[in-house]
Parts: C-alpha cells; structure tokens; sequence
C-alpha cells in the first residue's frame, strides 16, 4: 500500500481538526525552517489529554489560551502526555501543570533529559562544546559565529518542569479518550521515545519517532560523544515495522497524518542504509564529519540545517565506526578524520 494523506490542509493557528471521534489534531508555531508541531488533543469523560505541547512562548501561551477556549470547550487538561524531551513536545508541560494543575505522564528517560536541561542554563559556550565542535570538523566561520552570541539554551523555550510525573513505559496500556493505547517505546531521534497505538480503531500517536516525508534527525552530541544512535533508531524501526499495518492512522509530531505505516517504516530503514553505503563510499580518502553533508543528503545545506547536519554527520561516522568498517585519527587541527578500511568490494 502507498503513503496517502487523507487530509491536505492543516489546521489553522487557533483551530482543530478532528481525525477520529474525541481525537483532536492542532497545531503550533515553530520559529525554524520546520515551522510546525502537531500536538493531539483527546477526550476524556472528566475533560482532555494533550499529547505534546509545543515550545513555551507568550505567542503559544496565546494559543493554547484560544484553543482551550474554542475547541477544548472550556473544559480542564488533566493530563499531558509528552512522547520524547525535545523542546517542541514539551516546551509548555511545565506551563500545563502549574497553570493548570495538570500531569504529567510521560518516560522517565524524557522527564529526567526535560528536567535537566532547563536547570542547565549557559551564559557563555563550555569549553566542552566548542572541544566537540572542532573534533566534528565543524567549519571555523561557522563555529566563530556561533561563538560570538549566547548559547542556546533548553530554557529559552521550555517552561520550567515542576517536580513530579507518571512514568509510562514499554508494554503500557492507557485509557483515553474511549480508547486502550498500547505504549511502544522508540530510540535514536531522542531516548526513550513513547508512541501510542490505538487497540480500537488503528489510530497510531507517533510523535517524531515516525514522520512522513521527512527523516527524523538524528544526532550525536558533546553529552555523548561516541553514541550510536542510528544503531538504536534501526532497532526501533524494524520493531516497530513488525507491528505496522496497512490500516494504521498515524498521527505524527510534523507533516499531515497518514496511512501506508508499512511503506513508510521500509522508507525509514532503506534512507539510513541508503545513506551508509554512500557514506562509505566517499570515505575512501580521510574526511571529516563536516565534509560529509553532500554523500548523506544530497544536497547542499543552508546555514540554518548546518548543525544538526553536523551532529547526524557524527551519528553515521559512528554507526561505520563500532561496525569496523571505518577508522579514525585526529588530524592536526584535532579534528577527527575518518577513512573506509579495506577496499570496495
């Protein structure tokens, strides 16, 4: 069965689309290139659940103000679910449940990144960070830029995490909106990543853990520096593409929902095999991670995608290293260099 999008238009800002009975699809602002997250609304007797949040803004404040008004009825969130740490799915968590006494349920992994890194403010770059910049190969004008302004930081656009949460986990089942969602837990884009399947009526909550048309990112960072999360990402595909089905809804964290949940997990495994084989094949002369972008993507990157091209980078260069398939050696500026062992076959 091919990918089809039953619905070709997204909800407006302040709006909802209902995609089953008591399951509301809303959507909010992002300020990148990806400019959008889906967050779900799902009906319960005593009021709502919401399933991510986006990032904390006074603008998303306003929104959720408005929705919460119009299409939520002006009845209570009582529960948020949040599938994974990042800041567009749980930016207003916090916000829910000190505003509006709600909780949170989501992995202990994903609470205990949340919390963390919004108590991990940086007025100035860690020597750490700038070491881990140079080793990827990062291009000196673009890490001089970056040094020249403040770091990001998690709290810029996540809303302080009070203490206190419901841990769900893998083989979970929960009751919403009429509905029992097997709990499956996913790895690679972001640790302990929960998506929801619906044992009633097919309807899949995916998060970014399976998106349509484009691939999650996935990304090594100075906190780990020899991880290997494409190694956990294929894992968690080929699990989940096991329980896939041609009738699933899904319901994801970017793009349109669809159907085609087969199609699209093979996509999502040939991609990153796809992108390994042309990896290995440019690596036959000592590359670093940022003269890699072009056999990875195919295309030219714009400054605005330099740094999680710079990260996924990393992540494949890491994948080839712990198969043996590729070495590594600093070269004299420190950064790593890394080259195919043996010849092509």
């Amino acid at each position: 069965m091919t990918i089809e999008f039953p619905y070709e238009t997204p909800p407006a800002e302040g709006e909802a689309i209902e995609v089953a009975e008591g399951v509301l699809w809303m959507r909010l602002p992002l300020p990148m290139k990806l400019d959008h997250v889906n967050v779900y609304a799902l009906k319960d007797k005593d009021g709502w659940c919401i399933v991510d949040t986006g990032v904390h803004t006074k603008r998303c404040e306003r929104i959720w103000q408005k929705l919460m008004a119009g299409p939520l009825d002006g009845k209570p969130i009582n529960r948020v679910v949040v599938t994974h740490h990042h800041p567009d799915h749980v930016g207003m968590a916090g916000w829910f449940q000190r505003e509006h006494e709600a909780e949170l349920w989501t992995t202990r992994t994903a609470w205990l990144f949340s919390r963390m890194l919004t108590l991990d403010e940086q007025k100035v770059w860690p020597d750490e960070t700038i070491a881990f910049y140079r080793k990827a190969g990062m291009a000196e004008e673009v890490l001089q830029k970056r040094l020249a302004d403040r770091p990001y930081n998690f709290a810029d656009v996540v809303y302080p995490m009070p203490l206190g949460f419901r841990r769900i986990k893998q083989g979970d089942v929960l009751e919403l909106a009429d509905r029992h969602w097997d709990v499956h837990i996913g790895n690679g884009h972001s640790p302990e990543h929960a998506t929801l399947w619906s044992r009633d009526d097919g309807l899949v909550i995916s998060g970014d853990q399976i998106i349509p048309g484009i691939s999650s990112n996935i990304g090594v960072y100075v906190t780990e520096p020899d991880a290997d999360p494409l190694a956990d990402w294929l894992e968690a595909c080929e699990r989940l593409k096991i329980i896939a089905r041609d009738d699933h809804f899904v319901l994801p964290g970017h793009k349109l929902p669809f159907t085609g949940l087969p199609a699209r997990m093979t996509q999502l495994i040939e991609n990153h095999h796809g992108a390994l084989l042309r990896l290995l094949d440019h690596l036959d002369h000592p590359c670093t991670a940022g003269d890699c972008f072009m056999p990875l993507f195919k295309r030219s990157l714009g400054e605005a995608e330099y740094g999680l091209a710079l990260v996924e980078s990393v992540a494949h260069l890491n994948h080839l290293h712990q198969q043996g398939k590729v070495s590594r050696n600093q070269n004299g500026s420190g950064a790593w260099e890394w080259q195919r062992i043996g010849n092509k076959t």
